[in-house]
């Protein structure tokens, strides 16, 4: 009992002295996301709700929120940024999971060359995927050439067009929604699928009953990653999407430098950060999760 008790002791003592090291590793990365990160953020919020009157002086006030949601134009932006960002997450989860379904229980060489053809627009900035579509999909495009060679009737184009974001973000979101997924199925083993499969289970069966139960939290996680990326990108709404309504960013960008108005732009941001923080939310509480189990 007295060795039992010693050793015990030990193990706590040294896990005391240990946390003063752990602190200090941590200490750096921990003040580095304070101070660009969350100070930024209560500074903005604090800017917005606490303005300058006509004597100078600063008083709260909730003027610049209840402009935005009483102005139509600015709740246009904000509906378009909710519909394009809720359109390309349905779609980047009906086409990367096939994928990643298909590179985590497929072998050869095939599998290898579609991952690395997911993997692909990571590598494209997007300012090259803008105009590459411009030049595919745009008007008198490569499309329109080869309908035009044929006999066929020009097609709409996205360009310009709700769409047109739409169809650049959700090429630009593959990559790292495909890894997500692909991450997630490495919880899937083999042994569980060929138990499955033995009992009768079949290719529906067992990607509603084993393997979707197994991956919701990646699929969460990737959903989240998709909708914090995409409400706050800028380029390809930018050159791909139409001058009004516009998503968020473009939006913000125009209000700051255009209208010269940066205590709006700031408004604009914190609204956009305050829908982002519920998806944010959303992966905490998936990461917690999973550290739990």
């Amino acid at each position: 009992m007295t060795t039992t008790t010693a050793v015990a002791n030990d193990i706590v003592g040294t896990k005391r002295g240990r946390w003063p090291v752990g602190l200090l590793l941590v200490a750096a990365p921990v003040f580095l996301v304070g101070w660009m990160i969350i100070w930024p953020i209560i500074s903005a919020i604090g800017r917005t709700v606490w303005l300058p009157n006509e004597g100078g002086e600063r008083s709260f006030s909730l003027e610049t929120y209840a402009f935005f949601f009483s102005d139509q134009y600015s709740l246009n932006n904000l509906w378009l940024t909710l519909w394009t960002t809720g359109v390309c997450a349905l779609i980047l989860i009906l086409i990367c999971l096939p994928i990643s379904l298909y590179l985590r229980f497929a072998k050869g060489r095939l599998a290898a060359y579609v991952q690395g053809l997911a993997i692909f627009p990571m590598f494209v900035p997007s300012i090259i995927l803008s105009y590459a579509i411009i030049r595919v999909l745009g008007p008198n495009g490569t499309v329109d050439l080869l309908l035009n060679s044929v006999g066929l009737p020009k097609i709409r184009s996205p360009y310009l067009t709700p769409w047109g974001p739409v169809i650049g973000l959700v090429w630009d979101n593959i990559p790292l929604t495909v890894l997500i997924l692909l991450s997630g199925l490495g919880a899937v083993s083999n042994q569980s699928i060929e138990a499955a499969r033995d009992v009768g289970a079949g290719r529906w069966a067992l990607l509603w009953h084993i393997i979707l139960p197994r991956i919701s939290n990646s699929v969460l996680v990737a959903v989240s990653f998709t909708v914090l990326g995409i409400f706050s990108s800028f380029t390809l709404p930018y050159v791909l999407g139409p001058a009004a309504p516009e998503m968020m960013g473009p939006f913000m960008q125009r209000t700051f430098r255009d209208v010269n108005d940066p205590t709006m732009a700031i408004t604009q941001a914190v609204i956009a950060f305050g829908f982002c923080i519920v998806f944010g939310l959303f992966y905490v509480r998936s990461v917690a999760k999973n550290r739990a189990a």
